[in-house]
């Protein structure tokens, strides 16, 4: 199941009011979450999905046009790109947040962290994963991966995880 998609600050809005060009607009969430909408004012959207922004749109235009028809798409995703970034701390040459990209592994990641020190730990290596509301931690053995091509722990990334590898306990 995929999530709705919530408006966050700074995200882009498209305002459309069907045969009113005049009351569309496209609009950039403040600070406060709302945006501006001719004739009737601020809206709030921070947290609704556009489909219910659209429909508080509608609800408070009916007053002055008969059946309004409101549509309010997403033009630029702001507040959601860090939530959809993988990182990547600890023991790597150079710790990284990048963008999450479909089919992305663990090892696409810490190579794109410029791999590990020589005093990383790789085999203690944890992916942390939210599931449910709560944070998972998954082993990732490292060494097995790179050294015996054992890619049973070289998980497929989903936005949000975090990579941490140990430094070695001398």
């Amino acid at each position: 199941m995929v999530d709705k998609y919530l408006v966050g600050v700074d995200d882009t809005l498209s305002v459309s009011v069907w045969r009113n060009p005049e009351l569309s607009v496209t609009a950039v969430v403040r600070p406060d979450g709302m945006i501006t909408v001719p004739v009737i004012g601020d809206v709030v959207a921070v947290g609704k999905t556009p489909e219910e922004v659209a429909s508080d749109i509608k609800e408070r235009l009916s007053t002055y046009i008969r059946n309004p028809q409101v549509a309010v798409s997403v033009t630029q995703l702001v507040s959601n790109a860090f939530l959809t970034r993988v990182r990547v701390t600890g023991a790597v040459v150079s710790p990284i947040s990048s963008p999450h990209r479909p089919g992305m592994t663990v090892l696409d990641a810490v190579l794109e962290a410029g791999g590990m020190t020589d005093f990383a730990a790789p085999d203690q290596a944890r992916l942390y994963r939210k599931v449910n509301g709560k944070i998972k931690a998954y082993a990732v053995h490292l060494k097995q991966i790179l050294q015996k091509g054992d890619l049973s722990t070289n998980y497929e990334l989903l936005p949000g995880d975090i990579i941490s590898i140990p430094e070695r306990s001398f």
